[in-house]
Formats: C-alpha cells, sequence, structure tokens
C-alpha cells in the first residue's frame, strides 16, 4: 500500500515513488501537516514541530490552559474557524444561528484501493498500470455536526497526489458555505521559497511570474467565471534556488474551469500557508441536513529535480490520467486547417469545398468550418444560440457538403459556442429568462452576446440535444468548442434572490454535465476547447478535450513564450498551435517548427498560396507526421528562457528509452560579429554515441559531449532562422 497508518504514531505517511507526505492525529484531536518531500522511512516527522507560548495567540478552551499549544503556530492539514488561527483559512461556516465557526477535529478514516471521485466534478483516474490508494480522513465539529472529509488518492508510480474536500452536514440545519478551499497545505519554514505562477492577458496567455514570498498574503485569481486568459489554476513553490535541473519544487493544480483562488501567506513565524479552490467573491452555498458538498480536486506533485521534474510528472500524469480518449494517444491527430482567417463570416458551401481542395495539397487532412454556419449568423450581433444548419450558405446540406470533403480524403471537423447566445437570435426571442441578466439592470455584452444560465437543467438540456442532433447528422470528425467571454451579471432565474451565491458554482456544474452529455458520448469524435484562445486552458478541462487552443494570437515569436509557460503544467500534445500569415518577417519553416511544439495546423486562406508556399507547407505537415510520436510523447525539456535576454530559444523532446530526440533552436537576436553560441542538450544517456546531421554532415557525438559541451549553433544566419536537430542513438 502506497498509504501506511501507525496506529502507535497516529500518523498517516503517503509515498509516492519518491516522495513522502506525512500528516498526524495530534493534540485534541487536531490534525496536523508533518512533512512533504523525499521519501522518508518510517518516521514520526512530529518531533519538528516545537512548541511556545505565543504571546496573543489563542489556546483551545480544553487545552487545560496549556498555553504552548496555539493553533496560530501549528501547521494543520486543514484549518478551523474562529478557533484562534488568524492565518488565511480553508473554511468559512455560517451555522443556523449566525455563528461563524468550525473546529474540525478527528472523527474517522479509511483507505482502500483505487481513486476517489466527485459528485458532478472531473477527476483523475487510475489506469490498469497505476497503484493508487486512497484515504479519507474525517474531521468533525461536535457542536454543528458539521463534517469535513479530507480525500487524497496517491498516484504511486506518476508523483501524483490527488486531493479534494467534502462537506457533509450531519446536523439538523441548514448551514451556508462562504468559503470552502480543496486543501490547505502549511510548511514549516517557507522564508526561501518563491511563488511561481502564470498570468496573462487575451493574445499573451500563461506568462510565467516568480516572486520570492514576502510576510503578506499574495493572492492569484480570476473572478471572470473562467479559468481566464488573466491566471492559470496553477501554482508552484519552489525553493529560492531551484532552476529547471536542482532543487526542490512542489506543483498544484486545480482541475476547475470557473472563478478560482490560489492564496499563499508567510506567517509570523515564517511558516508558509497554501490554499486553493472556489473563489469565495459573491460565493454562498446552502448545505441542508444529510447533503454534501465535494470541492474541487487537486493535483499536486513533489520533485526534488527542479522546475523539470515537476514538469515531466504532470506530463506524463496528463498524457495518461485525464482523458480516455482514443485521441490522447492511440490515434493521431490529423493536420487541419481552419477557416476562420480564410473567410470569416463569408463563405458558403463552394469556399469550403474550394479551401479544402487547396489544402489537400498542403498535407492537410481536415477542413474545420469554423463560425457562421447556423442560424442568421453573418457578424458577431445575431445568430448565437440557434444552432441549425443555415442553408443560405450551406446549400446542400451538411451531410452532404461533409461527404464532399470525405470525398477528397479529407475530414471534417466543426465550430461551437454552446454556452452563449445573441439578443438577435431564436433561442433569446423565446427564452429571454435563459440568459443571466440582474432585474432590473442591463445585462453586460461581450463579442455583442449575452450569457446562458448553463446551471440550469433546461438549457443543459436544449444544449445537448441541439449540439448532438448536428453531430449525428453527418460525418464528423473534430469539434471546435468556444467560449468567447467571461461571464458577469451573476443571475438565475430559476433560483430565489437568497440562493444567488450559488449561480458561478452551479454554471460550472452545468457545463460539466453538458460535455458529459456530448463530449463522452461521442468517443469517435475529437474534441479542441478554447477559450477567445486559451482563456480555460486548464487541468478540468483537459478531462474532456484532448487538446486545447492555446491563443487566438499565432505570431510565431509571442508563442514562444506562451510555449514555454505552458510547458510548466501542459504536455505538447494538448497545446494547440498553428501556423499563419501572422508576422511575415518569420520564415515559414521557422513558424512550422515553433508549431510543432503543439498540436499543428494551418489558419490561412490554402486558396491565395503561391505553389512555393503550398511545397513548403507539405513538407511542415510531413516533418509534423514523421517526429509525432517523439513530440507528442517524449520527455520535454526547457532548455532556454526565452523571459530572458537570449539570442537563441530552444526546446527538447528525447524518448523514453533515450534512443532518439529533437532538439528545435529558434534565432531571436543574433548580434554583428557576437560570440558563438551553444545550446547544451539534457535527457540523453552520456554514455551512448547519437548520430545527427549538422551543417551539412554528420556527427556522432556521446550524450555527454552534448549535453556538457553542446551544439554549437550557425551564426551567419538570417534572422528568426530555425534549426531541427533529430539525433538517434548508435546501435
Amino acid at each position: 500500500m502506497s498509504i501506511k497508518y501507525s496506529e502507535n504514531k497516529k500518523t498517516f505517511s503517503l509515498n509516492t515513488a519518491s516522495a513522502t507526505y506525512q500528516l498526524k492525529i495530534g493534540n485534541l484531536g487536531y490534525v496536523k501537516h508533518l512533512y512533504y518531500g523525499d521519501t522518508i522511512c518510517d518516521e514520526d516527522m512530529a518531533y519538528l514541530i516545537r512548541r511556545y507560548d505565543r504571546g496573543f495567540s489563542g489556546n483551545p478552551y480544553d487545552s487545560l490552559k496549556e498555553r504552548t499549544f496555539s493553533l496560530d503556530a501549528q501547521p494543520q492539514e486543514f484549518t478551523t474557524q474562529q478557533q484562534g488561527d488568524f492565518r488565511i483559512n480553508s473554511i468559512e461556516v455560517r451555522n443556523a444561528d449566525g455563528s461563524f465557526s468550525f473546529n474540525g477535529r478527528y472523527l474517522s478514516h479509511r483507505i482502500y484501493q483505487g481513486a476517489f471521485t466527485l459528485n458532478g466534478l472531473p477527476t483523475a483516474f487510475a489506469t490498469e498500470n497505476d497503484t493508487v490508494d486512497t484515504l479519507e480522513l474525517v474531521l468533525e465539529d461536535a457542536v454543528s455536526k458539521v463534517q469535513v472529509t479530507l480525500l487524497y488518492s496517491v498516484f504511486e508510480e506518476a508523483e501524483i497526489i490527488m486531493r479534494a474536500a467534502r462537506v457533509h452536514n450531519a446536523g439538523d440545519k441548514m448551514i451556508h458555505l462562504e468559503r470552502i478551499m480543496s486543501f490547505n497545505i502549511d510548511f514549516l519554514n517557507g522564508k526561501d521559497m518563491d511563488l511561481i505562477s502564470l498570468p496573462g492577458r487575451y493574445g499573451q496567455e500563461r506568462q510565467v511570474e516568480r516572486q520570492p514570498m514576502t510576510h503578506h498574503v499574495h493572492r492569484i485569481r480570476s473572478g471572470r467565471g473562467i479559468s481566464s486568459h488573466q491566471q492559470n489554476p496553477f501554482v508552484a513553490l519552489a525553493g529560492r534556488t531551484t532552476n529547471e535541473d536542482y532543487g526542490t519544487c512542489y506543483g498544484f493544480a486545480l482541475m476547475y474551469s470557473g472563478s478560482f483562488t490560489a492564496e499563499a501567506e508567510l506567517d509570523q513565524y515564517d511558516q508558509l500557508r497554501l490554499v486553493m479552490g472556489i473563489n469565495d467573491s459573491m460565493f454562498n452555498y446552502p448545505v441542508a441536513p444529510g447533503e454534501d458538498f465535494d470541492t474541487p480536486a487537486v493535483l499536486m506533485t513533489y520533485s526534488h529535480q527542479g522546475l523539470t521534474g515537476m514538469s515531466h510528472n504532470y506530463h506524463k500524469f496528463y498524457r495518461t490520467n485525464l482523458n480516455k480518449s482514443k485521441f490522447v494517444r492511440d490515434v493521431r491527430r490529423p493536420v487541419l486547417i481552419n477557416t476562420w482567417e480564410a473567410a470569416f463570416f463569408t463563405f458558403d458551401d463552394v469556399k469550403l469545398v474550394e479551401i479544402a481542395r487547396a489544402a489537400r495539397d498542403m498535407g492537410v487532412e481536415m477542413m474545420v468550418m469554423d463560425d457562421g454556419w447556423y442560424g442568421k449568423r453573418d457578424d458577431d450581433n445575431s445568430g448565437l444560440g440557434d444552432w441549425y444548419v443555415n442553408e443560405n450558405k450551406i446549400k446542400c446540406g451538411l451531410t452532404e457538403l461533409v461527404r464532399q470533403i470525405n470525398d477528397l480524403g479529407m475530414k471534417f471537423g466543426i465550430w461551437f459556442e454552446p454556452e452563449m447566445v445573441s439578443e438577435d437570435s431564436d433561442l433569446y426571442r423565446a427564452h429571454p429568462d435563459w440568459v443571466m441578466e440582474i432585474p432590473g439592470r442591463h445585462a453586460v455584452r461581450s463579442r455583442n452576446q449575452l450569457v446562458l444560465d448553463v446551471g440550469r437543467k433546461e438549457v443543459q438540456d436544449y444544449l445537448i440535444e441541439r449540439v448532438n442532433s448536428i453531430l449525428d447528422s453527418a460525418n464528423i470528425y473534430y469539434v471546435k468548442w468556444d467560449i468567447n467571454r467571461a461571464i458577469t451579471d451573476l443571475w438565475s432565474n430559476a433560483l430565489p434572490g437568497d440562493r444567488q451565491g450559488e449561480v458561478s458554482h452551479r454554471y460550472v456544474l452545468g457545463l460539466y454535465r453538458i460535455l458529459d452529455g456530448i463530449v463522452k458520448t461521442h468517443p469517435d469524435i475529437m474534441f479542441e476547447g478554447c477559450a477567445g484562445g486559451g482563456g480555460r486552458f486548464d487541468t478540468a478541462m483537459l478531462t474532456y478535450f484532448t487538446q486545447y487552443w492555446s491563443s487566438d494570437n499565432t505570431k510565431p515569436l509571442d508563442n514562444l513564450k506562451l510555449h514555454y509557460g505552458s510547458s510548466f503544467l501542459y504536455p505538447v500534445c494538448s497545446m494547440g498551435a498553428h501556423v499563419s500569415e501572422a508576422s511575415p518577417m518569420v520564415p515559414f519553416e521557422t513558424k512550422a517548427a515553433i508549431a510543432m511544439c503543439g498540436t499543428f495546423g494551418y489558419e490561412l486562406d490554402a486558396t491565395h498560396m503561391k505553389k512555393k508556399e503550398i511545397r513548403a507547407c507539405k513538407k511542415m505537415s510531413d516533418l509534423y507526421h514523421k517526429y509525432y510520436d517523439l513530440n507528442f510523447f517524449g520527455d520535454y525539456y526547457r532548455l532556454s528562457d526565452p523571459f530572458e535576454p537570449v539570442n537563441l530559444v530552444a526546446w527538447e523532446s528525447v524518448a523514453e528509452d533515450k534512443s532518439e530526440a529533437l532538439v528545435t533552436v529558434i534565432t531571436v537576436g543574433l548580434t554583428v560579429n557576437g560570440p558563438q553560441e551553444y545550446i547544451k542538450l539534457k535527457g540523453l544517456d552520456p554514455d551512448r554515441m547519437y548520430r545527427m546531421d549538422y551543417d551539412g554532415r554528420e556527427l556522432v557525438l556521446s550524450g555527454s559531449a552534448l549535453m556538457n559541451g553542446g551544439i554549437p549553433i550557425p551564426r551567419e544566419v538570417p534572422d528568426f532562422t530555425s534549426f531541427i536537430y533529430h539525433l538517434r542513438a548508435v546501435k
């Protein structure tokens, strides 16, 4: 078992292949967090916790006037409320008598095989190759009978611990949750830790910020109803000297697609607390007697091999334990072309067939029909929500159009944006009450559209029926699921005024039910997520979508930073990336090299391309297939940091058995008559010899030479030149 309980010591030790997470039933039944780090023997790490009389720190009443025991200075596994701990907390309960109090103490526990699941929320799953055990540890408030079950599933070989919390009202009166985090973790000493996050904005998602912990509350949040372009529901804590290859690093990825918060506090004694979960702004959730409330799951990982070790843990896990679609590993994903930048809203069936026919010579295997094919949709002012084929545009009908595309030897994909509605639409005219709009106030428009109240079952049922009817009407191979605005005007006409604090979370639960009813019922369709680009690119979405559109910004040099930040936890095979006509000064070959750090495709008008450009694209498409397995499933290494003033940006994928590697280098700032630049490789077998083509000749070098000496990059080249080096081990 990967989870061991010592009845003697009252300790729980959760062991992955190279790490230990330990907690303990401590004084007065409070559960203490003891340790998370490199594997330890069967020790009780409670010896690390020292107790002192801390001035102005309260003591539990039943501590019998023991002034050295205060929750304000104790590392806890899940916090109490109003029990003398003044740090950021995990839970805020408003009891039936109006009081705010939760005094959770150990009640019971059980350990079993397999991973936990949650009601209405996605979780990771165990494969047949995984050893997974789960601990359920119940805390109870003796007065209110509110129980919190702490859930831990240990994926031993994967180095992942999945956590969540379940609130159960075992009392006889209604309670209200005004804050409930998915987890709490306390570190005894955090003053030498840095907080790493992935902030951004539309078109510049998942940039990287690293800041030292200071004696403040550091809060990373989205209040936009979606996980957002501005923040990603992921943080890491790293030692001050931790780099890509060395040092301790902890990753925390929240499996949630709505408004979230992550808060880290370095307290007065240099202890560090981190909590993460649903954003508590405008959140108030009633839990009736006998009912449960489940929090989203968090995927935690620990690495003593720096940021790269953390990333590898996430990449491997995301490729195997999030999404059961055959398109994740078993079926090669086709090279696609999207019609948006070629036609926008102005197209018909004839134009689409022309695009497909021209793109076929580029090595494109699938055409995706984007926005504008349904309802009365000639611009972004109308039609959204009317999921019926517009036969004024698709004159031959969708079934026949797909057949014509298939006859060209190409697959067919289609775009949807189900969660939004236009005011000029049949759906809005029939059901204006389905829209989120606060009574007596005008709703905020964004991209000229309003938000459907997806938390309502009748809205969910409508969308499931309408989208499925389209998908079942033709041989559709791929769906792009978009959402092009943040969520405002939180209000549901289906709930009374005193329950509007449920709306934001109910929206997310409703979305997951819709996806269960569409994505999970169409295993032969490949689904890609999109939110105005990467505005809802999160771990929960990857349980439904094989891949996610990384950004609407297709400028290749911008994508160097975007892919770098995304790679901290998301694997290459999850990141949608295309070649477009943006940045004409960048060669097509370089655009393709950057797009291959993703799922690869095209965003351009194939009917206007020159023969030379079409041949170049065909070569790029062939290259994508040639290195598909290595690129998608190899161990990914960041060889340089594009946020630093560098002349080269480089990355590498290495086969799991170290038999081959693919190295990509982009020149971004070579100066005239400057020094020679080298790229040192990583992850190779130092004792094996590798063969590579270099500057028109074949070189055979040892792994140790390539990792310690590196590859000298030619200097006298045009700006934004790309180099792709394929290395194969000599047998």
